[in-house]
């Protein structure tokens, strides 16, 4: 049963609270933080000493063209260029270190959460936004958070010691100087806001082409098939316009207010030098003393401009923080309470007793009142029309979502009162769609058991009857499957699942559909692994081929009856408050 996409929730995100929510992510890195920081400060001074001996080279050198007071500053100011290189690349190393720790720290832990939330969550968004927001997002909040800092702190003790050189060579030049910098603040009021709106419909507009192109490929096959080539071309360039709109409308205001500043930058320089140049045709000053005002004028500028521009760094890293924010506060339908049982079922019988569960949104219940027992080495066969609640009963078994009424046991205990990792470990679902990963065969049938050894990864295959035909491949077990395994037939891909499932060893197997889209030739093949799997186990077997009513144990019915001369297999019609147990279906 489908449910109604769930309307995104919408977080407005401050610049605190940003740095107050994702700043925990550089713990551990933090040491290196500071390390950087303080020789980022030191490549500052450094800078601010070269700057004087400079001053010093043009006065008593160049000035008095004197060869022999060149030689010593000339020295210190080389072997300081040195120290003042090394400062720099390790200061940058070590912040640019940082940055990518919290960028992975970051991205590990927003991942490990979307992997704990419930299917819905997916059903109702789309996967290429969800791709940019774990890489783009996080990457715009790290300009914010760890780079960020470390630009922000730098800047500003810069721009203090550059001020307080220049005051220290010409006290009034510099208050000159002081007082044309606000304007750069102006400057930076009028492009923070239209700017964060900018990024955030960049991202949308990134997320949106991201999803065309994820959905298109995913798809080639069907496309292809139904000569669509042309209609997803004109999907991608629809929302590719949009981005470049908004793209370009981040860029007109980052273009824009780069020149703006230079061109105030310029006007301080001009005002500041014409000032200076009438203090030296008067001999108040120097002409070193003037070169060097005008060098720690020159480098007392960018810090200022780059703390006006981390206010447009802050803008989109808030833009970002919104959709990190989102995916951090959806809740998983389930979750393990605190003395939740930590230990695998050995039997793995299963009872539903009364459940009833509908979807969140939903317009009736999706399964109400259902109930069976299924022991092990038993097949219960579930059936019904699509959207009778078939599927949802896997959903319920895996705990993908709790019931709203009714319970499900194992082995005598509520599936609330276990473990997520214990029941998920107890149950092995053989899907209708055979997922297979991008790797090789042998890393396919491993995923469901890690550390298979290869003995029992080829015995698998043995029993699932995949062995010869792996074999029979180009390079066997290390043979890669292809995308979602589309360079294996649908027999195949649905024998290495088998063979998975086997590795698995489970106790508890749900079979959804396991034939279907396979050829009766295939399907009969497929059949005998899938005998060998059920075997002594508990299984659940859902699908609409009744062919295999006459082997089930039980037959549940959902949503319909059982059609006549279906063989003899029990008729569940819908049941009495006081039906037997066993005979219970909706």
């Amino acid at each position: 049963m489908c449910q109604p996409p769930t309307a995104a929730r919408h977080f407005d995100v401050s610049a605190w609270a940003t740095f107050r929510r994702f700043w925990p992510y550089t713990h551990g890195s933090r040491r290196w933080l500071v390390a950087g920081g303080a020789l980022l400060v030191l490549s500052a001074i450094g800078e601010i000493v070269a700057i004087r001996l400079f001053g010093d080279i043009t006065d008593h050198a160049l000035v008095a063209k004197n060869l022999h007071a060149f030689w010593t500053p000339a020295v210190a100011w080389l072997v300081l260029a040195t120290l003042t290189a090394a400062a720099t690349f390790g200061g940058g190393y070590l912040t640019t270190l940082v940055g990518e720790r919290f960028l992975l720290r970051l991205r590990d832990a927003v991942f490990a959460h979307v992997q704990r939330l419930s299917p819905d969550f997916f059903d109702n968004r789309r996967l290429g936004d969800l791709v940019v927001r774990l890489t783009g997002d996080i990457e715009a909040i790290d300009q914010f958070v760890a780079s960020g800092v470390i630009q922000i702190v730098t800047s500003a003790i810069s721009a203090v010691l550059f001020a307080g050189a220049a005051l220290y060579v010409r006290w009034d030049l510099a208050l000159v100087s002081f007082a044309v910098a606000p304007l750069f603040w102006i400057a930076v009021r009028n492009f923070t806001s239209r700017f964060r709106d900018a990024a955030v419909r960049e991202r949308q507009s990134s997320g949106a082409m991201t999803s065309v192109v994820e959905e298109s490929l995913s798809n080639q096959a069907l496309v292809q098939a139904y000569n669509q080539q042309r209609t997803e071309e004109r999907r991608l360039h629809e929302e590719g316009l949009s981005w470049l709109r908004a793209r370009m409308a981040e860029a007109r205001l980052s273009s824009l207010y780069e020149p703006l500043v230079q061109v105030i930058e310029t006007v301080c320089v001009l005002v500041v030098l014409g000032f200076g140049a009438w203090e030296l045709t008067n001999d108040r000053i120097t002409l070193g003393g003037l070169l060097a005002f005008a060098a720690y004028l020159g480098y007392l500028y960018p810090p200022i401009q780059s703390l006006g521009h981390v206010t447009l760094t802050v803008s989109e890293a808030t833009a970002s923080a919104e959709r990190i924010t989102e995916i951090m506060e959806a809740v998983p339908a389930v979750t393990d309470h605190p003395e939740a049982i930590s230990r695998t079922a050995r039997r793995g019988r299963v009872t539903l007793d009364g459940v009833t569960f509908g979807y969140p949104g939903g317009d009736r219940p999706a399964i109400e009142e259902l109930s069976f027992r299924a022991a092990p080495g038993e097949l219960v066969l579930l059936t019904g029309p699509s959207g009778s609640g078939k599927s949802t009963v896997t959903r319920l078994l895996l705990r993908f979502y709790d019931p709203d009424a009714g319970r499900i046991r194992l082995d005598g205990i509520d599936l609330r009162d276990l473990s997520l990792v214990t029941l998920r470990d107890t149950i092995t679902v053989l899907q209708q769609e055979n997922m297979l990963f991008p790797g090789t065969v042998r890393d396919n049938i491993a995923y469901g058991r890690p550390d298979a050894t290869d003995e029992q990864i080829i015995a698998a295959a043995r029993a699932a009857e995949a062995h010869d035909f792996i074999t029979a491949l180009s390079d066997g077990y290390d043979t890669p499957v292809g995308q979602r395994g589309r360079l294996l037939s649908g027999g195949q891909r649905q024998r290495i699942a088998i063979a998975r499932a086997m590795v698995r060893d489970a106790p508890v197997l749900v079979l959804d559909e396991p034939t279907t889209g396979l050829d009766a030739p295939t399907a009969h093949r497929v059949l005998q692994p899938l005998r060998r799997l059920m075997a002594g186990r508990t299984t659940i077997l859902i699908t609409h081929d009744l062919d295999l009513a006459p082997a089930a144990d039980q037959v549940i019915v959902l949503g319909a009856e059982l059609p006549e001369g279906a063989g003899p297999a029990r008729r569940l019609d819908r049941p009495e408050r006081n039906a037997p147990l066993e005979h219970q279906g909706t």
